[in-house]
């Protein structure tokens, strides 16, 4: 199965760590070149704009039309919804988006963790296929 990756860029790490854990469960599994590149410690000034302006950076970069596409030519997408900003399980705005897409795609939707509490917790409850409580095993 062909699996982009989705999530807070600040789960970086553990989208290059997903990404191999997938491969290891023969998935194809896709997440954006750079953030294998700053998990290397490459791309530190786009890291850095990413940091300061991140708006900017999505539109110079194109990052909302690449996952768009990413996930058009996926059969599912796995999203990393670890807690940030104190927030349990958290999904922000850019990865309810990449939900969305892969919704009126057809794409399966599974969620790594539970369904965060926040004003949007409906629209993400009529749209994911699967909670996997963290197991990978559990992606068909």
């Amino acid at each position: 199965m062909i699996i982009t990756i989705c999530g807070s860029g600040a789960f970086e790490k553990e989208m290059v760590e997903y990404k191999q854990k997938l491969q290891n469960l023969k998935h194809e599994a896709i997440i954006h070149p750079d953030y294998e590149a700053f998990v290397k410690g490459e791309k530190k000034d786009l890291w850095n704009q990413i940091q300061n302006d991140h708006a900017t950076a999505k539109k110079e970069n194109n990052y909302i039309k690449w996952y768009y596409n990413a996930i058009v030519n996926s059969d599912a997408i796995l999203v990393l919804n670890f807690d940030k900003n104190d927030i349990a399980n958290y999904i922000g705005g850019n990865t309810l988006m990449e939900i969305g897409f892969a919704h009126v795609h057809g794409k399966k939707i599974y969620l790594l963790q539970g369904i965060p509490k926040v004003s949007y917790s409906d629209e993400i409850l009529a749209m994911y296929d699967k909670i996997l409580n963290n197991d990978l095993k559990k992606i068909q």
